[in-house]
């Protein structure tokens, strides 16, 4: 019998769990690959990531913080400076608008600070829950699963949920772990999606997670 027929929460919350032990043992430098030096950073940082790699990013951010230090400088910029700049990241004109928006507030409603509370970092332009979770996460340490395609695909390849909507996906894995677990357990998978559970193509041969893996398993039933 596969190990996800009839499956109930506690047992799928021990695999979770497994999981997680697994990927911490294989991926133990996960974590926010984007530089920063503080939550600004990371913010911006974080918006500049859709649809771009880390790497680009973090080629692109000491330009931006080198002419831009702060919430006041980057709300004060011109769009098309700050366009300029990242335009390498792509979608530049809608990231320069959330960029400058999101400083904007910071500087009239929170006093030049970034806001810790869920709530608020949502209510900025731009900044949605992945985003506020990889903040709260990398910043202060808040607890936050971080909804990003390769969690979305890898919770749902391993039969951690039936979700595609990212909220829901969110809210699913927290019910499988402690909170103390949130943040950590989705950047190592992000860090396994990157590395060896490819979109195209997984590298299930070299994965420690194939026997508690819903789709390898189905696969191989299917051979």
């Amino acid at each position: 019998m596969r190990p996800f027929a009839g499956e109930d929460i506690q047992a799928r919350a021990g695999r979770a769990l497994e999981i997680a032990d697994r990927l911490d043992e294989r991926h133990p430098d996960a974590g926010v690959a984007l530089e920063y030096r503080d939550p600004l950073q990371l913010m911006v940082a974080t918006i500049l990531s859709a649809q771009c790699t880390d790497e680009r990013v973090n080629q692109v951010t000491p330009v931006l913080f080198g002419r831009f230090p702060d919430a006041g400088t980057l709300a004060a910029a011109e769009l098309e400076e700050i366009e300029e700049i990242i335009h390498s990241t792509g979608f530049f004109h809608q990231k320069a608008k959330s960029i400058k928006g999101s400083c904007v507030m910071i500087m009239e409603r929170f006093a030049g600070e970034v806001p810790r509370e869920l709530e608020d970092l949502t209510s900025l332009p731009g900044i949605g829950r992945k985003t506020a979770n990889v903040v709260r996460g990398g910043a202060w340490g808040y607890p936050g699963i971080t909804v990003d395609t390769h969690v979305k695909r890898l919770s749902g390849r391993l039969g951690l949920t039936d979700h595609t909507d990212p909220v829901k996906i969110e809210y699913d894995l927290n019910d499988l772990l402690p909170e103390e677990r949130w943040f950590s357990f989705s950047s190592a998978l992000i860090f396994h999606g990157r590395r060896v559970c490819n979109a195209r193509k997984p590298d299930c041969g070299n994965c420690t997670l194939t026997d508690l893996c819903r789709h390898f398993i189905e696969e191989s039933d299917g051979d």
